[in-house]
């Protein structure tokens, strides 16, 4: 009989207990011959609950550590291998970033560095064919590019202006991934996507966040006016082009990744009151319109954000398949059918901080 685990190309993903690693994991479970090693500090968004479905696979093989510990990150890697790095290890909240920024700085900045500082030593001890095949894959996020006006998208050749200590940090850790790449030589891949949405998203984001709120009768605080656009991703067209670039991208690329669905913050959340108005038609707070609470805006809160993702379709062929109003109505209903997993993953000493404007993060509406 064929071994075949020896078919398997290792992949070692960071991150993979959180929302987009984890629907990452997932995807190249059921999709590819791969086998897994993931790394997640179990910080606020990463829950064991969330990769509880594939805890016995044989695939799969979870660590718990930090990107930025020199030792697990070098010990793990020495012994699982791997043929890949994607790194989505990442403190990826703005209001948290406002209201501090240290975490952000020591997991996007130091724990980038130091994945690339023992990457680099052990990419340098492959013979050449492995050298040649291994990629480094740092996932990114458009915000790196600061804010646009009415018209425009972002491009590979925006300049990056930050506008949040979040936001600073990724730009700060995708100018290590280049350097280490032009520097010494390491076969990196850099992605900058628009706001995910799906299944396991942490409920501090707009999409689930309103969701939770709605259920519970909550006011729906929406920072400002409303008329701030997001271009939403789903999380599932996400995981398809993370997997295009590591197979396929150019060494040394960077590929913006877009849903090609721009909405402000107010026509999200109208259409999941609606949402929930026909699928909890019994319902003590129908209409879930009347929840809608506006509030002081949020210090450097961007106005737009857009993605251009001419290069990613003309390069690898990838462009996104769902439409929007149709993955919102399966991201609500699956947050409805899985109340639970939201009650454990929010059960934790980080659930209720406070934002800037002192109210509790988790009953303020954010992007």
């Amino acid at each position: 009989m064929v071994d075949k685990s020896r078919e398997l190309k290792r992949i070692l993903v960071t991150g993979g207990a959180g929302f987009i690693g984890g629907n990452f994991i997932y995807y190249l479970l059921g999709s590819e011959q791969v086998q897994i090693a993931n790394l997640d500090l179990l910080t606020y968004a990463g829950h064991m609950e969330t990769i509880a479905p594939i805890a016995n696979d044989l695939r799969h093989r979870f660590y718990q550590g930090d990107i930025a510990n020199a030792e697990t990150v070098h010990t793990l890697i020495q012994q699982f291998r791997p043929h890949a790095i994607v790194n989505f290890a990442a403190e990826s909240h703005v209001d948290r970033s406002i209201a501090g920024p240290a975490g952000f700085i020591h997991t996007n900045i130091n724990g980038t560095y130091t994945l690339l500082d023992r990457a680099l030593a052990y990419w340098r001890e492959l013979p050449p064919d492995a050298r040649s095949e291994f990629r480094f894959l740092h996932v990114s996020t458009d915000e790196v590019y600061g804010s646009l006006g009415d018209t425009g998208s972002f491009t590979e050749n925006s300049p990056y202006q930050p506008h949040s200590p979040y936001a600073a940090s990724k730009a700060a850790s995708d100018h290590l991934v280049q350097a280490w790449r032009h520097t010494y030589g390491l076969p990196t891949l850099i992605t900058h996507s628009s706001n995910n949405y799906g299944p396991f998203q942490y409920p501090e984001k707009l999409i689930p966040l309103t969701i939770l709120n709605a259920v519970a009768g909550e006011p729906l605080s929406i920072y400002g006016t409303g008329r701030n656009v997001r271009d939403w991703l789903y999380v599932a067209d996400h995981c398809r082009a993370l997997w295009a670039v590591l197979e396929r991208g150019r060494v040394g690329e960077t590929y913006n990744i877009g849903g090609n669905s721009q909405r402000t913050n107010l026509q999200v959340v109208d259409m999941i009151c609606q949402i929930l108005d026909d699928e909890i038609p019994t319902s003590p707070h129908r209409p879930h319109l009347r929840l809608k609470k506006f509030v002081e805006d949020r210090p450097g809160h961007d106005w737009r954000y857009a993605i251009d993702t001419t290069k990613i379709k003309r390069e690898l062929g990838w462009m996104p398949i769902e439409n929007f109003e149709r993955a919102l109505l399966q991201t609500t209903c699956w947050y409805l059918d899985n109340l639970r997993w939201c009650t454990a993953v929010t059960a934790s000493a980080h659930h209720g901080n406070a934002g800037p404007d002192g109210t509790p993060l988790l009953r303020s509406v954010t992007s």
